[in-house]
Order: C-alpha cells, then structure tokens, then sequence
C-alpha cells in the first residue's frame, strides 16, 4: 500500500481563493475524509460566482492502490456569491469550543469578503445536495448544505450589502473567533463581532487602498495591514490614537516628476504591498510581498525598518504565500512563473525563537541586523499554469498513518491540486 503525494479537482470556473478546513465535521473524527474538505471561490466577470465544498469521493483514494480511476474530489454543495470573493475561510478551530449566541452545534461557518461579509453556515445533513456539474455529485448519501447567515458591510448588517465600499481581504480571530478584521479599498479597517452581528471599530487604517490585514497570532488587540501606499502598519485596538509603521516600501530611484496636485505629490510612490502573514510558530516574523514582484520579505516586529531576510527564487509576480502549521513551519510561496516554492526559514531566524506575548504591546525594537538573502527554497513544485492561490492544510491522521501528514493545495486556473508535503 502506497500513500498518496497528489489530489486534483477540475472546478468548473477559474478558481480565485480557497482554504482548508481547520478541523474535521462536527461528530465525524473519526472520519479520514472528513478532514479533507476545502472551500473555494470562483472568478468570473459577472455577478453568477460561486462558492462550493469539495471533498474526497471516497477515503480510499487516499492509498495508490485500485482506485486511480475515481475523481479524488467531488463538490459536496455550492452557494451563489454574485461578485467574486476576496477571500474565503474556514472557521477557526476554537470556533468549536465558543459559546454561539445562536448556531446548531452541527453546524460550521465559513466567511467570505467581496461587496460585503458574508457569514455562512455549512452542515453535512438535511436534504441531498445536488451538483450541475457533470460528475461532480456528493457521494454522501446525508447531504450538504451551504447558506448565508448574514451580510455585514460598512458599519452594520445590510439587506444590500452594495452599501458598504468592497473589502480586499480578512482576518478571522483564532484566539476569539467571534471576531474579524476586514480591510477595504476606502482606507479602512473594520473589527467585526460576527456573534452579535455588530462593528466594534472602524478605522482608517492607511492612505490608500487597505489590501491585506492579519491578526497577531495569540492575540485579540493586535493586528497589521499592508495597502496600496506601501506600508505595513500595526493596530492596538486598546490604543487606536496612533499605528505603529513597520515598514515602508523604499521610494523608486528615479521617481516621475511632482504633480500639481498637493494630493498627489505629497508623498512619492511607492510599491503597494499585496499580503502579510505572520509565522505561527514565531509572531515575530512576518513575509509580504510588493505588487508585480518576484521576491518575499520577512520582517521582524522586533527589528522594524527594514526586511531581515529576503526569499529569492520566483521569476515572475507572486501571488500568494502562506505558513504551514507545524512546529517549524515552511513558508509556500506561488507565482506566475508556475512555481510553488517551499522555504525553511529555520536556520536564518535571529536567535532563538520567542513569540510575542498576547498581552504584549508594540514596543523594544531589536537593532537592526543585515539582510539575508536566501535564494534557495527546500522545495519546487512546478504547475500546468500560473499559481494564483494556495492554503495548508492542519496537521491530518491519515487513516492512522504515523507521522502526521500536511498538505498544501494550490489553484491553476480552473484546476485545484492538493500536494502533501509530508
């Protein structure tokens, strides 16, 4: 019997984002497929999008035996979405254990950004989920369902979620998992309280478009965005009269000349950061990457300023990056270049590890130390296409197979594959 390396599903539309499930269904750990389940979102031009649920067909695809001719994974239920999502993702997994004002204890959520947030509730029973997709049918004769318990846009729940300007993105809280930052192309960031359905802040959190926001793994008071004006900043929702910049995209060379405008040339360009993400075994470090670039830097919250280390590997515009989740994580990056690139950062990390305190504040920089350049990554995998998102999976028992295993799947256009990295 020989473990499976590669999963693939052939989505019927070009697939934008995508994420893993954090825990298996509610009742069904025991249940190898069941920790295989993946939600994603299509992009088209159009206001028809979708989002769906897939999952394994069968947990026998999991060992390279007999079962090469079954699809590895099936759509289990769909939802229309009207304009792409942003991002989607799965709840957290304390989300299991938090105490719900009003959800059945069968039921997971899931949240999606684009016109609005929107709030969905998943359950594997009811009715029979059916597929129009051709071949595409749930096997599980219990059935799926997948529907929208709320909107929230702007500063409250809508009826037209067009109220509210569009969020670029999202983070949801795994600390407290009632609650989600969003960021938006109007400048802001908004915490959400999805629980009681209400904003607990809004803030103008940059000065252009807001295009990725993050909580600081372990806390409920600190998160960092990155935007259009090439800044990453940190917030503390227990003092918002200021942000903390941690780092400012370098002014160009040779930078065109001022404007009339006051507006305009009051500060020079910049290339606007695209996404950050936080190491979850360190919180100290952080990766992002520019717009159109081929490299990632990874910043140290103790050593703002400047990058502390510089990943060199792509040959075209990144597009995603993303941690993994075990004790030494590795850092996939994708791009339009084909390539998914895996990096061990353990080695080039600053002194022993010491992740920030929940209850820390943002202060005492480390001195500035040189940058590393680090051009090669532990790992290639080379796609059919260009790369346009990736997420890990949580640490999977892969029917009782020791050690643990880890996945990563990835989205080429229309086609999704799962890669197991170990």
């Amino acid at each position: 019997m020989t473990e499976t390396t590669l999963l693939h599903y052939d989505a019927p539309w070009p697939v934008q984002c995508l994420d893993w499930c954090k825990t298996p269904a509610p009742g069904q750990a025991h249940r190898a497929r069941s920790a295989y389940r993946i939600g994603v979102a299509s992009f088209l031009e159009n206001y028809q999008n979708q989002i769906a649920i897939i999952g394994l067909q069968d947990e026998r695809v999991l060992v390279e035996d007999d079962y090469s001719e079954y699809a590895d994974f099936v759509t289990l239920c769909e939802a229309n979405h009207g304009y792409p999502a942003t991002s989607l993702q799965w709840q957290p997994e304390s989300a299991i254990t938090y105490g719900w004002s009003q959800r059945s204890p069968a039921v997971e959520y899931l949240a999606t950004t684009g016109d609005a947030l929107r709030i969905w509730e998943y359950a594997s029973e009811g009715p029979a989920a059916t597929s129009p997709y051709t071949g595409r049918q749930s096997q599980n004769p219990g059935g799926h369902s997948l529907t929208m318990k709320v909107a929230l846009s702007g500063q409250s729940k809508v009826q037209n979620p067009t109220a509210g300007a569009p969020l670029t993105n999202f983070s949801w809280n795994a600390v407290s998992p009632n609650l989600i930052v969003t960021s938006s192309i109007d400048t802001t960031c908004t915490v959400w309280d999805i629980n009681t359905q209400t904003a607990v802040t809004q803030l103008i959190a940059h000065d252009r478009e807001v295009y990725d926001v993050a909580w600081l793994p372990g806390s409920t008071d600190i998160f960092v965005s990155v935007g259009a004006d090439g800044s990453l900043r940190a917030f503390d929702l227990r003092s918002l009269e200021h942000s903390t910049i941690l780092y400012e995209t370098p002014a160009p060379k040779n930078p065109p000349p001022p404007s009339a405008s006051p507006s305009t040339s009051a500060r020079p360009p910049t290339s606007p950061l695209l996404r950050i993400a936080f190491n979850p075994s360190d919180s100290n470090y952080m990766s992002t990457f520019h717009m159109d670039g081929n490299e990632v830097q990874i910043l140290d919250m103790r050593s703002p300023g400047q990058p502390v280390m510089e990943l060199r590997g792509h040959h075209a515009a990144i597009n995603a990056l993303g941690w993994g989740s075990g004790d030494q994580p590795f850092l996939a990056t994708a791009a339009d270049d084909c390539q998914v690139l895996l990096w061990d950062l353990t080695s080039y990390a600053q002194g022993p590890a010491s992740p920030r305190s929940a209850t820390a504040r943002l202060n005492s920089p480390r001195p500035d130390a040189k940058k590393k350049i680090v051009t090669d990554p532990y790992m290639a995998y080379t796609a059919s296409g260009q790369v346009n998102n990736l997420a890990w999976s949580p640490l999977i028992n892969d029917l009782n197979m020791k050690p643990l295993s880890e996945w990563l799947v990835i989205a080429t256009g229309k086609k999704i594959k799962a890669l197991k990295v170990q």
